[in-house]
């Protein structure tokens, strides 16, 4: 009698167990990679975190905001004077225009206006150039900086330029003699032209400089089906 003879495994399984490390599945590897890919990680790597993002948007606000009284000063200086002549009519004094038709009133509004939006600008691209990834925080404290900026510009100009008392101003120098009006802002909207013009630059910078995310790698392909030595004959 011949012994009987055990039968082949069949075409999908491997050869019985004999000891030694398991081998993973197929497809295992390729699942681990993806598992210790940088998707797992990205929204680690994304940037610094929220607080990091608040303090500096804080520290930015502030330094635009101080910025703000180089602009006073320069208002101060290059906005144009306004001429008023004081007169006095039965014993009261009145304080009038001397050049009616002038358009100097107009001239001081446009030149605060112009200067506000170049330091907008100038804040803009500076801000970009030191924190490129930008964010929300970050844009926000632009605006508020510049709104911030201008009022502080308005006032100090305001301050430094001629006595606001045009009265006591015009018996101090005399009647029928001019001087120079204070500095007024009339166009209240000129206020924020800073923000206006720095939220638009740094959005365009970004827009075109900015950094961008990396294209995601694709996944892996999966394994072919009864594992790698499927298809064996």
């Amino acid at each position: 009698m011949t012994a009987p003879l055990t039968p082949p495994p069949p075409p999908n399984e491997g050869p019985p167990y004999r000891g030694g490390p398991v081998p993973p599945p197929a497809g295992a590897h390729a699942s681990g990679a993806a598992a210790g890919s940088p998707y797992e990680s990205h929204g680690e790597q994304d940037g610094p975190g929220m607080l990091t993002e608040v303090r500096q948007a804080v520290v930015t606000a502030l330094a635009v905001t101080l910025s703000g009284a180089l602009l006073g000063v320069l208002w101060w200086k290059l906005a144009p004077s306004v001429p008023l002549v004081g007169s006095v009519v039965d014993g009261r004094w009145f304080v009038y225009l001397k050049d009616s038709e002038g358009e100097q009133a107009i001239a001081v509004d446009g030149t605060f206006t112009l200067l506000a939006l170049a330091f907008g600008a100038l804040s803009a691209v500076v801000v970009f150039l030191l924190r490129r990834r930008g964010g929300v925080p970050l844009v926000a404290a632009l605006g508020v900086g510049g709104l911030l900026g201008s009022l502080l510009a308005w006032r100090l100009g305001v301050w430094l330029g001629p006595t606001e008392d045009v009265i006591a101003h015009a018996k101090d120098v005399g009647e029928g003699v001019t001087f120079t009006a204070p500095l007024r802002l009339g166009a209240k909207g000129a206020l924020l032209a800073w923000s206006l013009a720095g939220l638009v630059v740094h959005l365009g910078l970004t827009g075109l400089f900015g950094p961008r995310d990396p294209e995601p790698d694709p996944w892996p392909a999966p394994a072919p089906p009864g594992g790698a030595g499927g298809m064996g004959g």
